[in-house]
């Protein structure tokens, strides 16, 4: 259940930004693999927190799609507020993909101590 939700996770993310992801990357834009990796990781670090926090198949796909959602949206407000980002990523610039990866992975981690309780 984990492992689809990150695909879908993935999938629903790669369709939200500006620029193809996997093109991109394809390309040799180091800067757009850096942020569709901390894009997977970002996903999987909640995903696993509620794999552990759950007791059965049904509060696995329930916190599992609801953490996949949030961290979706907060994944999307980060580029949002972050003018410009997705431009200077699809530009090639090594920095700003850090700091986009950082900003997610920061808020990821927020999410898998509120599930993890």
């Amino acid at each position: 259940i984990s492992v689809g939700l990150l695909i879908a996770g993935a999938a629903i993310y790669c369709l939200l930004t500006p620029y193809k992801d996997v093109q991109e990357i394809r390309d040799g834009n180091s800067a757009a693999a850096i942020s569709l990796g901390g894009a997977l990781i970002s996903l999987g670090i909640p995903l696993a927190a509620s794999l552990g926090a759950s007791t059965s198949a049904a509060e696995v796909l329930i916190w599992g799609a609801a953490v996949t959602l949030i961290q979706l949206l907060v994944s999307r407000i980060t580029d949002i507020f972050l003018t410009g980002l997705p431009q200077r990523i699809r530009e090639g610039e090594i920095p700003a993909a850090i700091l986009l990866v950082s900003a997610k992975l920061a808020v990821a981690i927020i999410l898998a101590a509120a599930v993890a309780g």
